[in-house]
């Protein structure tokens, strides 16, 4: 049965979420934890993948200690994971690497026994975050990917959410996601939410087009925000374990072992091209102008500016 959408202080989302919201919103961060937050299909999976290195200082074995959702567990989604058996190539993977327990029950009390400092994700628009996040003065990395890109990779990864809608064409499903009629919320709203929260949180703000530019200059922007300092060789080696390439192929990356009630990957995987311009495969003639003018309506009064793929 597909899932439903409603809105929740101005923002449409998940029934399946809102119906723990008291839950979420009840979140206890703690002193030390980094939160990712990102517009969905906006780079979350790639940053999570980075910080990870960096934090672990670019071992490659203990960033494959466990799948990325539960190294750096989905907070909105808490309540929806149940234990997963993984098998095949996946389980065998598991059982050989260091440090990896086996299945585990990811609920709130797991996430709430982790070791500080945690890496968290989320989706949430910048109002919607729990507060203690804000009380803890946590770190936040936020990463802005643009418009017409985002549009393109969501309405690909919408096929395959099973807690949103059935699927509807392109041509509606473009007009839903300039109205903020989809998942999460506005794009308009979400990117600007956090811009504007930048100078006064403590927020990290990091655009997708400037990691596939320049990763290098990116992953040390993101190593130094966490405290740490990266020799030269060590910041290759991060850029090489992290690049799309690599992770696609890494069964602890890539979410190919994400749970199929939530995730169903068996027509679209989760890891599609990671592309800048890939809208332009989509979108016609008339839709980028539609787009076009509506954009500049929705972003005229933000000083947030996108390098938008010609």
């Amino acid at each position: 049965m597909p899932g439903k959408l409603t809105v929740l202080e101005g923002v449409t989302i998940a029934e399946a979420i809102t119906a723990k919201w008291e839950q979420i919103w009840n979140f206890q961060a703690r002193d030390g934890d980094v939160l990712i937050d990102t517009y969905p299909k906006s780079g979350t999976t790639w940053m999570q993948e980075i910080v990870d290195l960096i934090l672990h200082d670019g071992d490659e074995q203990i960033c494959r200690r466990a799948p990325t959702f539960e190294r750096m567990p989905f907070i909105e989604l808490l309540h929806l994971m149940k234990p997963v058996t993984f098998s095949g190539h996946i389980g065998a993977y598991c059982s050989s690497v260091q440090g990896w327990k086996g299945p585990r029950e990811r609920g709130i009390e797991v996430v709430n026994a982790m070791p500080s400092p945690r890496v968290l994700k989320s989706h949430l628009a910048v109002h919607l975050v729990p507060p203690s996040f804000w009380e803890h003065n946590c770190k936040v990395i936020y990463v802005a990917r643009n418009a017409k890109d985002t549009a393109t990779s969501y309405y690909h990864f919408d096929q395959t959410v099973q807690f949103h809608p059935d699927p509807v064409s392109w041509e509606d499903y473009l007009e839903q996601f300039m109205k903020g009629d989809v998942g999460w919320g506005s794009w308009y709203d979400h990117v600007k939410g956090f811009w504007e929260q930048k100078d006064k949180r403590n927020v990290l703000y990091i655009f997708f087009e400037d990691m596939k530019k320049t990763p290098q200059q990116v992953i040390r922007k993101v190593a130094k925000f966490l405290g740490k300092d990266l020799s030269e060789d060590l910041l290759n080696k991060i850029v090489k374990l992290s690049s799309f390439e690599h992770m696609r192929d890494n069964p602890m990356a890539n979410n190919s072992g994400f749970p199929k009630e939530i995730l169903d990957q068996s027509k679209i995987v989760f890891m599609r091209k990671g592309a800048v311009g890939d809208w332009k495969t989509m979108f016609t003639a008339r839709q980028k102008e539609v787009f076009e003018d509506h954009y500049k309506r929705q972003m005229e009064s933000s000083t947030l500016k996108f390098q938008d793929p010609k």
